[in-house]
């Protein structure tokens, strides 16, 4: 045999060696993807004869865990006063910084969502859902550690973790259950999110209960400061402090700092598991349906934007009615958002002073349950409102409503508050939650009005890509909502400590406080004083400014939904250029 024989030969071997190789090497990668694919890739299909309204409980249990921050301010109050327990130390957090957790969690929710959306579709149903419970649960117990540790960065970081989850997890089942129901996308679409607008409902209760079993009460010192303490080691609370918190046992007078519990790192570490363990078991059980699937008696209509059916994801941002609906939705999403960040605290600090006996603790969690409720019930009223009068139609009655609802919260704290004893101020309370009630359905009615809506505009092929770049108005307006309202919050309430200071008798804060009232500066800036004990002082003949401190942010709320009305008047449908070419 020659020499070139001999190595032709050799080489086939080799080449032969090799092949061998590879194709084992790829049998094990085909085995090891098929496994993944089974379990963690795209939902299956149904079978035939699959019951659609079954793909609701995966879809609405989701939704729900992912609507847990809805309820944060049944916590914020309470994070503030983590040292003091019942009055807040140096060390203690502000209202405003306790406050922002659940406009982080929404708003990088948002920027997620749209960051990921081309990625759920190419993923799945399945992938998409169980990585945001996997990093939606990661973040609630990073955000208990930082609870625990103090921690604010961390806090907030643990808040943008859960943020990514619900970028993940929130458009998946929204697409699949429009798959499910191309007949009714409005009423699909509304209840699926109605379940992210009642997270409230589920985390309010459940976070309440559990850090009552958690929470150790502070030290009691008595009605006076014992002199072996000193300033910095202790925290005075007044009836009006204790009127605010859910402490029936405690009494008004000095408490020893940092000797306490709020039980609320241990409560959101139980509730990270339980939320991560739903929503992954929901990715397991949700599906889609099999293909060329069409309710009874159904004919797909033609998009009311264009004959051609579908705008492609990569030009929905070229159209102008992206960006007209998206300031609109945001705007008009907006007060709505302001209202639920700080429900709990808000009704509070307004009415308590004037209603002790019925504004309790307990009726501020019911007040923001029933805000979640507004919520939820919004979702799906105004969802099947659209799929009766049309999505345009219904966003306009939206806004236009918004307005006079925003300019009437004012007028009905004020007739509450100025005289608490007349029989009208129950009425004058009842119109206050009335009115922020119907505002948040308004909220709730963007979220689940809209998916249709780019549907009518768009075509339904790629809404949920398209949601997911719509979904940053729900960054927008959860940043702005809180913004706005804790801003303008905080003016009023140094304009009113300022008033307070010029009015009340020096000599008696001298003898409250120990200090010359030239020194009120440097003990508001260490939180000895406070507004709330800044009102005991006041003169019988000027009232507590305390309630009308968010006045002006429902002002403000109302010309925002009055600029989103006159914007969503110039919303035209999209032009055909923007459509898909279609082969004739």
């Amino acid at each position: 045999m020659s020499c070139l024989a001999k190595f032709s030969v050799g080489m086939g071997a080799k080449n032969l060696t090799l092949i061998r190789n590879v194709a084992c090497y790829q049998h094990q990668q085909n085995r090891s993807k098929s496994f993944f694919e089974k379990y963690f890739g795209s939902a299956p299909r149904a079978p035939e004869g699959t019951n659609r309204w079954l793909m609701f409980v995966p879809a609405l249990t989701t939704t729900t865990c992912l609507g847990a921050p809805y309820g944060w301010s049944a916590i914020s109050l309470r994070l503030s006063l983590e040292s003091g327990l019942v009055s807040p130390t140096t060390a203690d957090w502000s209202l405003d910084q306790t406050t922002w957790p659940m406009a982080v969690m929404i708003g990088s929710g948002g920027v997620s969502a749209a960051v990921l959306g081309s990625w759920t579709v190419r993923v799945g149903v399945r992938q998409a859902m169980a990585t945001g419970g996997l990093l939606f649960g990661g973040g609630m117990l990073l955000s208990s550690l930082g609870v625990a540790q103090h921690s604010l960065a961390m806090l907030y970081m643990g808040n943008i973790m859960c943020g990514m989850g619900y970028g993940c997890a929130y458009t998946p089942p929204l697409q699949a259950l429009i798959d499910w129901f191309p007949d009714k996308k409005g009423l699909a679409s509304g209840l699926v999110v109605a379940g992210f607008g009642s997270g409230a409902l589920a985390f309010t209760p459940a976070v309440n209960y559990l850090s009552s079993k958690f929470s150790v009460l502070p030290t009691y010192l008595g009605s006076t400061l014992p002199s072996s303490f000193s300033l910095a080691d202790v925290v005075q609370c007044t009836a009006a402090d204790l009127a605010r918190l859910p402490y029936d046992s405690l009494v008004p007078g000095w408490y020893l700092a940092n000797s306490g519990s709020t039980g609320i790192y241990q409560s959101l570490a139980v509730m990270a598991v339980c939320y991560s363990s739903l929503i992954i078991a929901s990715a397991f059980s949700i599906a889609k349906p099999h293909i060329g699937y069409l309710p009874p008696g159904f004919k797909p209509p033609v998009s009311l934007g264009s004959p051609s059916l579908n705008v492609p994801v990569e030009n929905v941002l070229s159209t102008p009615q992206f960006w007209l609906l998206f300031s609109t939705a945001t705007l008009l999403a907006t007060g709505g958002m302001s209202l639920m960040s700080v429900a709990s605290p808000l009704v509070q600090q307004v009415f308590t002073t004037a209603l002790p006996a019925l504004v309790t603790p307990a009726f501020a969690s019911a007040y923001l349950m029933a805000l979640s409720v507004a919520n939820l019930s919004g979702r799906v009223f105004w969802a099947t409102i659209s799929d009766k009068i049309g999505t345009r139609n219904t966003f306009n009655i939206m806004s236009l409503s918004s307005v006079p609802l925003f300019l009437s919260i004012p007028p009905l704290i004020t007739g509450c508050v100025s005289d608490p004893t007349s029989p009208l101020s129950v009425y004058y309370l009842a119109g206050f939650c009335t009115s922020s009630f119907l505002a948040v359905t308004i909220m709730g009615g963007v979220f689940s009005v809209l998916p249709p809506y780019e549907a009518d505009l768009y075509g339904s092929k790629y809404v949920g890509a398209i949601h997911g770049k719509f979904l940053p108005f729900s960054t927008v307006r959860g940043i702005a909502g809180p913004a706005i309202l804790l801003n303008l919050r905080s003016k009023e309430e140094t304009r009113a400590i300022e008033d307070i200071l010029l009015n009340i008798d020096p000599e008696l804060f001298k003898a409250t406080f120990g200090v010359d009232i030239s020194q009120a500066d440097l003990l508001l800036d260490t939180k000895v004083l406070t507004l709330s004990k800044l009102v005991t002082l006041l003169p019988p003949e000027l009232s507590d400014p305390s309630p009308f401190l968010y006045n002006s942010s429902m002002y403000t709320m109302a010309g925002l939904a009055g600029v989103a009305a006159l914007l969503h008047f110039a919303v035209r449908p999209v032009d055909r250029k923007y459509f898909e070419k279609t082969k004739i």
